[in-house]
């Protein structure tokens, strides 16, 4: 018995170590290939016809701002359809044409039920739909950036999501996260010939494939997107990563906000965990580096978790194992030395860098949103918002 519980410690270290190193293995093998090179097409310009879906829920007073800041981009084939689920439109008026206020007859409270209530109301039959939170702000040549990876065959990309705002230690620390994510999840797995994870917004798909992809389902609470991810990457399409096409999208600036929110993601990983091992064993079967990459990416617990757990394994091998403890170590330089890479890779702001002192604390409220992960999607359907910056605001701070 006591041979059996050994291996099985043994497991979950390698298991979890594992963890750690996974980011730098994964630079390692990003470094020494051929980076993707996406290239526009000057002959597809304008083809392309966006529906820009924006999802309020309860609250609007974001929405003129990302409206205006999406009436500035420099492409011009599109429309904007609000989905104000929920809300007072009152006040929500737009004089251009290309701008239709959509209000759900009942609440709806579901991103996916948001977008099909807007899919189902087009005014013509755009081929590619983009997605975009109340609270984001849109970099002009955003559709310009996507453009030609749609033009070289892809037909999922996710753009970054860049921070509006670093007024707070909190969100100083939210967007080191971001940083982080965006560059291993999103630049990293797309050049070693995997896929982006999806963020949530900041995400543009063909009409046809998000159609085919959720349509028959009706998902609630968070995660649409770790679902929407599943199953492109089931049928073994890649998501690009379109690293020039920003959208702005608020950090949480207070402890309560940011316990809300993750809990939710808390709960989302959760129930949505296992899709990896059946994406695995497609990535197996067919022999596909994609399937096979994304797949253990979805397996990886939230940062926080595995970080605390491979703490404590540290700690107990300090009475079992000093050569365990040594691999520990190394594992963990492994990781912080990933983690630099990634904030000296992005263009990472000072403030971020001044606010890493605060991991801790950051960390203990993420520990309270996992108490609170089971009932996440009863204590707040969405995050509150706060700050209503306009798009020149962000681009001249």
């Amino acid at each position: 018995m006591g041979d059996v519980l050994n291996i099985l410690w043994i497991i979950f270290q390698v298991v979890l170590g594992f963890n750690l190193v996974f980011p730098i293995l994964l630079f390692f093998f990003y470094s020494l290939g051929k980076k993707p090179r996406i290239t526009a097409n000057p002959s597809a310009v304008q083809q392309n016809d966006y529906a820009i879906i924006v999802t309020a829920y309860e609250q609007t007073y974001t929405l003129k701002a990302v409206v205006e800041s999406i009436l500035l981009l420099k492409y011009s084939n599109y429309m904007v359809y609000i989905v104000a689920d929920k809300c007072d439109i009152t006040d929500l008026k737009f004089d251009d044409e290309r701008v239709v206020v959509l209000r759900p007859e009942e609440t709806l409270a579901s991103n996916t039920r948001s977008h099909f209530y807007a899919i189902n109301r087009f005014v013509r039959p755009h081929n590619i739909l983009t997605i975009i939170d109340s609270d984001n702000l849109v970099e002009p040549d955003y559709l310009d950036e996507l453009n030609p990876y749609f033009d070289a065959g892809y037909i999922a990309v996710q753009g970054v999501r860049d921070a509006k705002n670093l007024d707070t230690t909190l969100a100083c620390l939210d967007a080191a996260r971001d940083i982080y994510y965006h560059f291993y999840d999103g630049k990293v797995l797309f050049g070693v010939g995997s896929s982006a994870t999806l963020a949530g917004s900041g995400m543009a798909f063909t009409t046809a494939l998000y159609r085919e992809s959720l349509e028959h389902l009706d998902v609630t609470g968070a995660g649409f997107d770790k679902v929407l991810q599943a199953a492109i990457l089931t049928k073994n399409h890649r998501i690009a990563f379109a690293e020039k096409a920003i959208v702005y999208d608020e950090k949480t600036t207070r402890s309560d906000q940011l316990v809300n929110q993750r809990a939710r993601w808390i709960n989302t990983w959760f129930k949505y965990f296992k899709l990896g091992f059946s994406i695995i064993g497609s990535g197996i079967k067919n022999f596909s580096k994609n399937q096979l990459i994304f797949g253990l990416v979805l397996l990886r617990p939230p940062l926080f978790i595995f970080l605390i757990l491979s703490m404590f394994c540290m700690f107990i091998n300090l009475f079992v194992s000093i050569t365990a403890v040594l691999v520990w170590g190394v594992s963990f330089i492994l990781f912080v030395t990933g983690f630099i890479i990634a904030l000296r890779s992005s263009h990472t702001d000072e403030r971020v860098y001044k606010s890493l002192k605060s991991i801790p604390t950051f960390i203990y409220y993420q520990l309270i949103s996992l108490y609170n992960s089971r009932r996440a999607n009863k204590r707040s359907v969405a995050t509150q918002h706060y700050h209503e910056k306009s798009i020149n605001d962000v681009i001249n701070k």
